[in-house]
């Protein structure tokens, strides 16, 4: 079974940085690809990036490009999303995602990734 945990959420001011975490328990992590989703009140859930198997390769929601990172560490199972310049319609759920073998077009896609953490609140205001 694969397991994934998110932290690293909280409120921030806009404008101000943080940085999400997320570790995966399953063996042979390193040929999963991961991604992020976010989910704010009432709304579906959104497609925010993406970091294929090797880490070679990123993809970002238009609404996040230049201001969020994906990366990930194999060593250490665990995948991260650094956003900067935060805004308040960043203000959502955060939820981390990883499939072994989703193809490129489908990564944008809730419904096409097998596994998912529980979510973590980060929210943006003064």
């Amino acid at each position: 079974q694969v397991q994934l945990e998110e932290s690293g959420g909280g409120l921030v001011q806009p404008g101000g940085s943080l940085r999400l975490s997320c570790t995966v328990s399953v063996p042979r992590f390193s040929t999963y690809s991961v991604g992020w989703f976010r989910q704010a009140h009432g709304k579906e859930r959104e497609f925010v990036a993406a970091i294929r198997r090797s880490g070679s390769y990123t993809y970002y929601a238009d609404s996040v490009k230049g201001r969020f990172t994906i990366s990930r560490d194999n060593t250490k199972n665990t995948i991260y999303l650094q956003m900067s310049s935060l805004k308040a319609e960043d203000t959502a759920v955060y939820y981390c995602t990883a499939d072994q073998g989703i193809i490129l077009s489908s990564i944008y896609g809730a419904e096409h990734w097998d596994y998912w953490g529980q979510g973590t609140q980060v929210t943006v205001s003064s």
